[in-house]
């Protein structure tokens, strides 16, 4: 059986839909992936250009809050920005919680060419910390070396 993964950043847009299409293409036969937000937008751009050039479409994916999951088990909630983990840090229906901060690419001021290699950039630290984290043949991550099992405290109710 899979386990089921949710990321969850401040909008939704990029970096959880990056670590999302990511895990899903990398290791999609042994989890199943989801993203949401605590601010929900609208899916980035930039973010379906550059996972398209790695042959990862997104293009479908929307963005959503994370209330949407509420009731549902995850083996893991993965948070990829502080402000995800201090807003929601615990959600009632999460096994393990996982958090690594990366930069949010879309707040990147210059021209087109700049844009996209921000968001390469992250795509590619997301990819590598994936890799990292989930990419243990056995179904249980390489991040219980470095990191021990968090308790469940509360549904996050974000504001």
């Amino acid at each position: 059986m899979k386990k089921k993964v949710l990321f969850v950043c401040t909008h939704n847009s990029a970096r959880s839909q990056m670590a999302e299409g990511l895990l899903r293409a990398l290791y999609g036969d042994r989890y199943e992936a989801f993203s949401a937000g605590i601010q929900p937008s609208k899916v980035n751009p930039y973010a379906i250009t550059v996972m398209a050039e790695i042959g990862v479409d997104i293009s479908t994916h929307y963005s959503k809050h994370v209330d949407v999951y509420h009731g549902i088990r995850f083996d893991y909630v993965v948070t990829v920005c502080n402000q995800a983990k201090e807003t929601c840090p615990f959600f009632q229906g999460g096994e393990e919680y996982l958090h690594s901060d990366f930069e949010d690419p879309s707040q990147f001021d210059g021209n087109e060419d700049q844009k996209l290699a921000i968001f390469r950039q992250i795509r590619d630290q997301i990819g590598r910390w994936i890799e990292k984290a989930f990419g243990k043949k056995d179904n249980k991550p390489l991040i219980y070396q470095f990191f021990s099992r968090t308790k469940k405290l509360r549904w996050c109710v974000c504001s």
